[in-house]
């Protein structure tokens, strides 16, 4: 399953322009991450994808059709969407929340069945919170409430997945499992776009750089032909530096003194 977008414009409504000619290509085993500073465009981009916001211009297409032309089930059943984070007012447990993954595939009134709850254990334990399953969504750690949304998208058996900064807020050892999991299922066949403010995590698993700088795409390329010193730099208005290790590990390392900035890599 492919999602192709073309020339994809939107305006807010003071008529301020704020993503402009954006274009790019997500297929199955793809991780796009999307990189930029604050206010770049990358959330707005995601809700303009999801249908949340309506394009001023261009095309979103899943598989050659337009997307707007699917029913709200339809696009679901294609697309899930896992937000930084959420909350549960109601005691939900952690089930309950995955549980609703499956609510693209049913009826008005339908119940879940026992194949949707089937589905939502397989989804509980790809992630690896089978064991919070019975616990309240609100008890678990931020780490685990990522996991949960992960796994709730899972359920909803789309083959596209769309995350907003999935490892945001998290500790070393949790960014690390979202994306190793974020790595399987791509290499299991989903089509992963992500959005993300730390470029060690696209040196990591992306496939594919997208970089947006106020509105505007402002590179496109693999990880390794287009983060360099040089362009992260330019990107961020900051001084970086891109290291890498003889394995050919590559790491993104900030440089605080100016004295430094002459030692910066030309990549």
């Amino acid at each position: 399953m492919t999602l192709k977008v073309e020339n994809l414009a939107f305006s807010f409504p003071h008529g301020e322009r704020s993503l402009v000619d954006i274009s790019f290509e997500l297929k199955p085993k793809d991780i796009v991450c999307v990189l930029g500073p604050n206010g770049a465009g990358k959330t707005t981009l995601i809700r303009c994808l999801m249908g949340a916001l309506p394009i001023a211009g261009g095309a979103v297409t899943i598989d050659g059709l337009p997307a707007r032309n699917f029913t709200t089930r339809q696009f679901a059943s294609k697309i899930a969407h896992v937000p930084q984070s959420t909350n549960s007012v109601f005691g939900h447990l952690v089930r309950d929340i995955v549980l609703m993954g499956r609510s693209a595939h049913l009826g008005m009134i339908e119940v879940p069945g026992i194949r949707d709850r089937e589905i939502t254990e397989r989804a509980l334990d790809l992630v690896g919170i089978a064991h919070l399953a019975d616990r309240q969504f609100s008890t678990v750690s931020g780490g685990e409430r990522q996991l949960c949304l992960l796994a709730r998208a899972l359920a909803q058996e789309a083959r596209i997945l769309i995350m907003d900064e999935p490892a945001a807020s998290l500790d070393f050892g949790n960014q690390i499992r979202i994306l190793d999991i974020v790595a399987s299922l791509a290499r299991d066949g989903y089509a992963v776009l992500m959005t993300t403010h730390h470029p060690d995590h696209a040196l990591l698993i992306g496939t594919q750089i997208l970089t947006l700088r106020e509105g505007r795409i402002f590179g496109v390329g693999t990880p390794h032909s287009l983060l360099s010193s040089r362009f992260l730099s330019d990107l961020y208005g900051v001084q970086v530096r891109i290291l890498e290790e003889s394995d050919g590990t590559r790491a993104c390392v900030p440089i605080l003194s100016q004295h430094q900035s002459e030692n910066l890599e030309n990549a």
